[in-house]
């Protein structure tokens, strides 16, 4: 996991400095890891969201999956029932903290072709997401 976390910056200082949890969204779903691909898929068509937020059995995140990958992973040749969420989090262990700034965070996701990023609270739970606008 890659914790996104650079020093916080006074409110004060204008919008360049404003951070994550000024402008995240909330976390929406969050599953287990352990979760199948079939499975997510059904919830976040249920929930109608294109992206979910997947926590380990402590309730701790650890990364974010997109309907665009379950489904080109749900679509490929190597693809069973077996997969799990946990098995397909590869680079997707990078997160951001409340505190860090917009400027860093945009920064840090392009930099790591990154749509979104998961937002983490001291103990690691998910509390929200934070999307680039095209």
């Amino acid at each position: 996991m890659t914790l996104v976390q650079m020093q916080p910056r006074p409110a004060s200082a204008g919008p360049v400095h404003k951070t994550i949890a000024e402008v995240m969204d909330a976390a929406g779903p969050q599953v287990c890891d352990d979760m199948s691909v079939e499975v997510a898929l059904s919830v976040m068509a249920a929930a109608r969201t294109g992206r979910l937020v997947v926590c380990d059995q402590d309730g701790q995140g650890t990364g974010l999956v997109t309907q665009t990958e379950l489904t080109a992973i749900r679509d490929s040749s190597a693809y069973t029932d077996r997969v799990r969420l946990r098995d397909l989090l590869g680079d997707h262990g990078s997160f951001a903290s409340p505190v860090t700034t917009m400027a860093e965070a945009e920064h840090a996701m392009r930099s790591r072709r990154l749509g979104a990023l998961p937002v983490v609270g001291g103990q690691g739970s998910a509390l929200g997401v934070l999307a680039l606008s095209r």
